[in-house]
């Protein structure tokens, strides 16, 4: 099921993840605190300083040392952080190519693109979150392995949207609001189709907007905050449970040799996840099942061998007894 990276692999993975976090960490401080500029507008006879933001404009008051400093911290502090963030671009533009020489490159170009896109509108891990098979990218890389390409192959993303939270956007250079703006940002091909909950590109590449079950479902219809226009997140049962497990973050490489940040379940909720859908779902098709049951022992295997950790924790109290149940099986099979 698995290829264990050599020393030289995770040498070079480790430098683009760090490079990576150094990046990210400036480019969400840039574009949160440091989009748009500050400049100096006469109204009648007197100087005030605006700060403008794409169409929308404050006034921080008239000219004095006060505002004549704040534009100055401003302006000097917004430089800083964008030649930092240029600087780790570039070196991230130097390591694609290593990374690609190493086959460090592992999700598909446009799944990397598109979490790069939500993470920039800080969408992901906050909103969002990975469920399916793109979260075996992150499991890997965390456990410093290539999981089996079979077990991987996919040409869908599935994005869970947790809507304990208010889905908030503030996109300022996206065509249009809303999750299908992120995508076209990404593919101006991406439309929706005649499922509302799912946009695909001309290439054939599916992204499905998913939520749980509410308990009022016939009366709920909860969509993106495009409005109309915008994708609208279908129900499946059972997405409770993965909406309370434990977080994982990590940072993988596209293809491309570009990183991108990955916020999924936790691999042990995965797991007991995919066992639950492979025996006890209703209606599910036998080769579903079959794939179910492989990505439930192979994730299985990762949390427990690679990354330590137990399926006995306290931590995944919160998931149901019936997934629960498929805890002991797969802590038995991830030990062979």
């Amino acid at each position: 099921m698995f290829k264990e990276l050599d020393g030289d692999q995770i040498r070079v993975q480790t430098n683009a993840t760090q490079t990576f976090e150094g990046w990210r960490e400036v480019n969400h401080v840039f574009r949160h605190s440091y989009q748009g500029r500050m400049n100096w507008s006469r109204v009648n006879e007197t100087q005030y300083l605006y700060r403008i933001n794409g169409t929308v404009r404050k006034s921080l008051g008239p000219r004095s040392p006060e505002t004549e400093r704040i534009k100055e911290e401003y302006v000097g502090q917004r430089k800083k952080l964008r030649d930092r963030r240029n600087r780790l671009w570039a070196k991230l533009k130097e390591l694609a190519p290593i990374n690609r020489a190493y086959r460090l490159g592992r999700i598909p170009k446009i799944a990397a693109d598109i979490l790069r896109a939500l993470d920039n509108q800080q969408l992901m891990g906050d909103h969002l979150i990975v469920v399916g098979t793109h979260s075996l990218y992150a499991y890997e890389a965390a456990a410093g392995i290539h999981i089996d390409g079979n077990l991987i192959a996919t040409t869908d993303i599935d994005l869970l949207w947790d809507v304990r939270r208010r889905l908030r956007l503030a996109l300022l250079d996206a065509p249009e609001a809303g999750v299908l703006g992120v995508l076209k940002k990404v593919d101006k091909s991406f439309d929706k189709t005649r499922n509302a909950f799912r946009a695909r590109n001309d290439d054939g590449y599916l992204v499905d907007l998913i939520r749980p079950m509410q308990q009022n479902e016939i009366s709920t219809q909860i969509r993106g905050v495009g409005g109309e226009s915008d994708l609208e997140a279908t129900a499946i049962t059972g997405l409770q449970w993965l909406m309370n497990a434990p977080r994982f973050n990590q940072i993988a490489i596209g293809d491309d040799g570009y990183p991108a940040f990955i916020s999924c379940v936790d691999p042990r909720a995965f797991a007991l996840y995919k066992r639950w859908l492979a025996e006890d779902a209703k209606g599910r098709d036998a080769a579903k099942r079959r794939r179910d049951r492989q990505q439930a022992i192979a994730v299985a295997k990762i949390a427990q061998n690679n990354l330590g950790l137990r399926f006995s924790a306290k931590d995944l109290t919160a998931l149901p007894l019936r997934l629960t149940l498929h805890a002991k099986k797969l802590a038995a099979s991830a030990s062979r």
